[in-house]
């Protein structure tokens, strides 16, 4: 496939999502095909350890399963100050799905878009995060919460006035209000953004890769492969991270 339409035109052709629609009301049919479908994987994965958890010996999936959940809850306890029974397992949902969208970048580039094109599909993204539609709709639904949490935490005054009166106090309430407006579009804005081009990037390269010589390739993707084992471990970690601290700040009343 490499060789088709040239290398701009595979590499164009790679990172082309499979669309219906015009304008506004365009659906990337790849990216919600694949967001369902690792969600759905990780529903059936942990769903399925609950019901066969034992209290003797675990196996390897259990073992796996129970690994995931104290880490996360480790990662709540030290950064989460408030009471609430949704953050432990939103983040838990967060970690693995991006995790999972982020692993789809170590599947062979041509596989899956070669397999759609035998189905008369043209263009086939697998990697969900190197579409911005998906880690802003990730983002965005992070940020609802925010809102959410702040609203009922300090009510409609408190949140309000933290809006207007900090951090320098209530005679400057409009450039504190142009301050707190700008912090809470960067929250989003950060985490799609940063999600979307670490992905982005990391499956450039490989696209970049498939296009030397097969003789060449394996001596490039396998290292590459191994160090982006890092990236995608590393970014489901942030976003996480990020994700369980704002709702924190969220939840602070003071």
């Amino acid at each position: 496939m490499a060789s088709e339409g040239g290398a701009t035109g595979y590499i164009v052709h790679h990172l082309t999502p499979l669309t219906v629609g015009e304008g506004f009301w365009t659906l990337h049919l790849d990216t919600l095909f694949f967001s369902a479908f690792l969600g759905g994987l990780f529903i059936w994965f942990f769903k399925g350890q609950a019901d066969k958890a034992t209290a003797g010996i675990p196996n390897l999936t259990q073992n796996i399963a129970e690994m995931l959940v104290e880490f996360v809850d480790g990662q709540v306890k030290d950064t989460f100050h408030g009471k609430s029974q949704l953050i432990a397992p939103l983040g838990l949902t967060i970690f693995c799905w991006v995790f999972l969208w982020n692993f789809m970048d170590l599947i062979p580039v041509d596989l899956l878009p070669g397999i759609a094109g035998l189905m008369g599909m043209e263009y086939m993204r697998v990697v969900p995060s190197t579409d911005l539609n998906a880690t802003f709709a990730m983002s965005i639904s992070v940020f609802v919460l925010i809102i959410f949490y702040s609203i009922k935490v300090k009510g409609v005054f408190g949140f309000a006035k933290e809006l207007t009166c900090t951090p320098f106090g209530p005679w400057m309430m409009p450039f504190n209000l142009l301050l707190k407006v700008v912090e809470e579009i960067a929250k989003p804005i950060s985490l799609g953004l940063r999600l979307f081009g670490n992905l982005y990037a990391g499956e450039l390269i490989f696209i970049l890769i498939a296009l030397l010589p097969p003789l060449i390739q394996p001596m490039l993707s396998f290292p590459w492969a191994i160090f982006h084992i890092l990236i995608i471990v590393l970014q489901a970690f942030i976003f996480m991270v990020l994700t369980i601290v704002y709702l924190s700040m969220a939840h602070e009343d003071h």
